[in-house]
């Protein structure tokens, strides 16, 4: 789940460089946290958070399948 944020975020932003992913587990729920260069977050976030949204959606679609819940964060 980490690397396929990771890749479609870096695929999105100017500084790919700067894309970190960080995952922080829990007993049920993993949450992924993803920061990226201070320029980029209006492009990881997109028009009235519909970039952003269609990435938990991946997200959600694919931590399914391994029957698990992801969340991703993404920071400032």
């Amino acid at each position: 789940m980490k690397d396929l944020i990771k890749y479609i975020a870096q695929a999105l932003v100017d500084q790919p460089e700067e894309v970190s992913v960080e995952e922080v587990e829990g007993n049920q729920t993993s949450v992924l946290e993803l920061k990226v260069a201070k320029e980029d977050l209006g492009k990881v976030i997109g028009k009235q958070g519909r970039t952003a949204r269609a990435m938990r959606t991946i997200l959600s679609a694919a931590s399914a399948k391994v029957k698990k819940r992801t969340v991703l964060e993404i920071l400032e």
